[in-house]
Formats: structure tokens, C-alpha cells, sequence
């Protein structure tokens, strides 16, 4: 594999029909930037969430000139939360760090809780709009600030010596901006916590606010159910308001939506499109979308909280695709559990027991051991798992672990199930609870060094075992020892490569 690829799950064919109407000359294809074999176009991040590593929220993303940033708040206790990184890319699976682009120490007025940077370009600068102090009362200095650079790296300075927005209105909370510029030029800022959102019309200048026809600088913008964090796009000449719901710190932040003829609302509530999921993650919320121009593909940018942490910033970030029904409605989001590896990383894998494991070359390998395996934090039931794995050695097997709890470093150390292929030419089937229980086996002529497709599907009692040949299952048995757990992939006395990880709901 390639390790600068676009990774799609019909990639040749997808390539090839890219390459043919590039040389055609469509016009459709001549208005995108780039060839249209550079397109991102996934189902999610298919090389894995969250996409970047560390502890992050809120992230705002920009599209500058076929670069796509994307800028977090660092999540972290607020005294702590002086500074903003940002991440860049341009296939939406590479992702480079850039620390630090702003800094309190740029900014007279903030020393703490910098929150939620809006990007945008304008007047061939970068303007960086960030909330600072966490202000509670309008006795205090602090709300949402501007910042302006010369490069989308920064780094960014304070442009105006102090808050844009300093001043609780309307019951708005100053955190939580969002800056959208419309088709006719016009910039708007859209903001708010403590359960109001107002909307203010942003001057040329992007440092200072506009008014309204009717002489006022603010509107309450507030929807149903409107806890804070707005995000503003338009499609189809349709303007849609998206803002979270719930407790930041709780499992049931979420994600809902308005649609409106108008920038400046009335925003009524369509629905809520993004929630925890209880197989995946939770407290997915504070989002941001993003378009790849020339295209109708969509991207729901947003933090959430992995399965088994429950600190309040233990925060990463993640993106799945957003799709639309024919009615300008967005559909429910599904946050898919996918790694190809594409990046070169394993984020988001924990490895227990021996070996040596990276992800290399698109791939994720280790090296022999008894009993090495890596877990994603997740908790499915009744599943369907496919992952690709080639085992290097006639002893020993290899393959995936799912329904898992109580991971440890022995050799059968987790209590669940494991199927695997040996090339002493075996497909295997068993469970382990600090020891190994076999379920069943059955002979395969297995090569080293040659990739093979295994598919597990486990619903209620009944494990059923795929290899290559996803219509006959391999092996089939009923067990009812393990319920729900973790997937990850495993080794025995053998080293082996894994790629293409898949799990979805059964």
C-alpha cells in the first residue's frame, strides 16, 4: 500500500474512472482544485478515530486552498487552556501538528479556558476567533477575542487589544464562536452559552461588529433545546444552524439542527443527528462541517469522550460522514468504527502482552509472541467484524478478538472470544478467560506471507466464522459465555499483519 493514498473501499476502480474524466475535460471537474482522484471520499475516517492523538474539543475546520485545518480547543483543566494547536491536511488521513499557533501570551487580556477557535481567511489574512476567561458576569474581563496572522499557522496576535464580544447579552454566555461568511460577502458571527445564541453581523474589517437594518447589533437566535456551541453552512440556498445539547461533561451531548431561508434565523429544530452511541463512544457534540468544494460530500467534525474514560476533558476528536436526504434533511449520523491504517498510526489501540506493534505501510504489524493482542475501546454486541490478516509463520496463529473485557498481558489474558487462522492450516474458533477454551476448528490451506479476509459475525448465541469466501461460513457454533466487549486483533507464537479493520452493528 501506498502510504500517500486516498483511501476508498472500491480504490481501483474509483482512480481509474477519476483518471478518465480528468482527461475528458469535464467542466465539473475543471472548477475543483484538485484532480478529482484526490477527492476525499469516505465513509468516515476510514484510517481511524479519533484522527489525531491527544486530548482535544471543539474543533472548527477551514478549507485553505485544498489544505484542510482543523483548530481544537485543548482539552485540559482551564487554567491550563492557554494555548491553541491546529492540525492540517490534504486528504483528510495525514495529519500535521502545528503547536502553539496561538498563545496567551499574544493576547494582553486572556489567561485561561481559550476555547473553541473559528477560523477564516479574508483581506489576505487569517483571522482566529477564540473565547477566553470563561467569563460569569460582565464585572469580568474576558469573551471572544480576534486573532490575525499571515499564514493559517499563525502564529495568530490579538488584532484588537481586547474582547470583541466582552459583554453577556441577551443571557449569552461570549464563548462558542462561530464565523460564517455568505455568498454575498456578508460575515456573520453566531455565539453563545448558558442556553442563549445571538447572531451579529461582522464589518469588512473582521474585527469589529455591524449592525442591523434596524440599528441593532444583536439577535437572539436561540432554538429549542439550544445549550451552546453553534455552527453555520449553507446548502442549497438553505442556511443550517447545528448547536449542541446537554451537559459538556456528561455521556448525552449531542448534536441538533435548523434549517432557515435567512442567515439571521428564524431557526426552528429539525432534529438531532448526532448522539453517543453506546458501542462507540459518548458525549459527541460541538461540531463543525465541512464541504469538500466542487462536491456534495460532507463532514461532521466533532469531539467525544471514549467508552471507558470519564473525565471531564478526557476529549478527542472524530469525524464521520454527513449525508442529506432528498428533502435538504440531514440523515442521523452513524459514527463508524473503521481503521485502514492509512495514516501510518494506531491512535485509539491498546496493546497488552509481548510483541513489538506499529503501523507501518499502511498497515498495523507485530511481531511473534504468545497471546499479544490490541484492543479498541469499544463495546459491541451482536456484530459484524471483518479485518484482513496475514500471518509470516507456519507455527502459531492469528486473527481477531471480540466481545472482549479484562484485557491483560497473559497469554489467553482477556475473557472472550478469538478466531484465528494458523498455517499449519487451521481455522480456529475458541474463548478465553485466562485460559483457552477451543469451539471448534476446521482444516484451510493457509500460506504464509498471503492476506486473508476474516468476517465474524456474532448475533445473540450464534458465531459465525468467514474466511475469503463471506457467503459459507467457515465455522458456525452457538456459546453464550460472553454477551458484549471490545474488538481488537491477535497473535500466537507468530507474527502477522492486520489492515482494513470494520465493525458495524449486526
Amino acid at each position: 500500500m501506498s502510504s500517500n493514498r486516498y483511501r476508498f473501499t472500491r480504490k481501483a476502480l474509483l482512480s481509474t474512472l477519476a483518471a478518465a474524466l480528468l482527461a475528458s475535460g469535464l467542466p465539473a471537474l475543471a472548477a475543483t482544485a484538485a484532480p478529482a482522484a484526490a477527492v476525499p471520499d469516505y465513509s468516515t475516517s476510514e484510517a481511524g478515530n479519533p484522527f489525531v492523538d491527544g486530548w482535544y474539543a471543539d474543533p472548527d475546520v477551514a478549507d485553505y486552498g485544498g489544505t484542510y485545518w482543523v483548530y481544537p480547543t485543548s482539552s485540559r483543566p482551564y487554567e491550563q487552556q492557554t494555548y491553541l494547536d491546529a492540525f492540517s491536511t490534504t486528504d483528510l488521513v495525514h495529519w500535521t501538528k502545528h503547536p502553539n499557533v496561538l498563545t496567551t501570551a499574544n493576547v494582553s487580556w486572556a489567561h485561561k479556558a481559550v476555547w473553541a477557535p473559528a477560523p477564516v481567511q479574508r483581506n489576505g489574512k487569517y483571522y482566529l476567533y477564540f473565547g477566553a476567561n470563561d467569563i460569569q458576569s460582565n464585572s469580568e474581563t474576558g469573551g471572544i477575542g480576534v486573532a490575525v496572522a499571515d499564514r493559517p499557522e499563525g502564529p495568530y496576535a490579538d488584532a484588537i487589544g481586547k474582547p470583541l464580544i466582552g459583554q453577556f447579552v441577551n443571557g449569552a454566555q461570549p464563548i462558542d464562536q462561530d464565523v460564517y461568511v455568505d455568498s454575498d460577502g456578508q460575515a456573520y458571527i453566531y455565539y453563545g452559552g448558558w442556553g442563549h445564541a445571538n447572531v451579529a453581523k461582522l464589518n469588512a474589517d473582521m474585527t469589529s461588529l455591524g449592525t442591523f437594518a434596524d440599528g441593532s447589533t444583536y439577535k437572539e437566535i436561540t432554538p429549542a433545546n439550544y445549550t451552546e456551541g453553534p455552527q453555520m453552512f449553507k446548502r442549497n440556498g438553505k442556511y443550517y444552524l447545528m448547536w449542541s445539547e446537554g451537559g459538556w461533561t456528561g455521556p448525552n451531548y449531542s448534536v441538533s439542527y435548523a434549517i432557515s431561508d435567512s442567515p439571521t434565523g428564524p431557526f426552528a429544530k429539525v432534529d438531532r443527528v448526532l448522539a453517543q452511541d453506546s458501542a462507540v463512544a459518548m458525549g459527541s457534540g460541538h461540531n463543525s462541517v465541512l464541504n469538500v468544494p466542487g462536491t456534495d460530500i460532507w463532514y461532521i467534525l466533532y469531539h467525544r469522550r471514549p467508552l471507558s474514560r470519564t473525565g471531564a476533558n478526557d476529549r478527542q476528536l472524530a469525524y464521520d460522514r454527513m449525508y442529506f436526504a432528498a428533502d435538504g434533511k440531514i440523515q442521523s449520523v452513524s459514527m463508524k468504527v473503521e481503521d485502514d491504517f492509512g495514516d501510518d498510526n494506531a491512535i485509539g489501540w491498546t496493546t497488552y502482552g509481548g510483541g513489538t506493534w506499529a503501523a507501518r505501510a499502511g498497515q498495523y504489524t507485530t511481531t511473534s509472541s504468545f497471546g499479544g493482542k490490541a484492543l479498541l475501546d469499544n463495546n459491541f454486541g451482536n456484530l459484524s467484524y471483518d479485518a484482513d490478516v496475514t500471518t509470516t509463520s507456519a507455527s502459531g496463529d492469528s486473527g481477531i478478538v471480540f466481545r472482549a473485557s479484562q484485557p491483560n498481558a497473559g497469554v489467553d489474558g482477556y475473557r472472550g472470544y478469538y478466531a484465528g487462522i494458523s498455517a499449519a492450516g487451521r481455522v480456529v474458533l475458541g474463548k478465553a478467560a485466562d485460559n483457552w477454551t477451543p469451539l471448534a476448528s476446521t482444516p484451510m490451506t493457509i500460506t504464509p506471507g498471503t492476506r486473508y479476509h476474516l468476517r465474524v459475525e456474532a448475533v445473540g448465541s450464534s458465531i459465525k466464522v468467514f474466511v475469503n469466501d463471506l457467503a459459507t461460513p467457515k465455522i458456525t457454533v452457538t456459546d453464550t459465555s460472553y454477551t458484549t466487549g471490545s474488538t481488537g486483533v491477535r497473535v500466537y507464537n507468530t507474527a502477522a499483519t492486520f489492515d482494513n479493520v470494520a465493525v458495524a452493528r449486526k
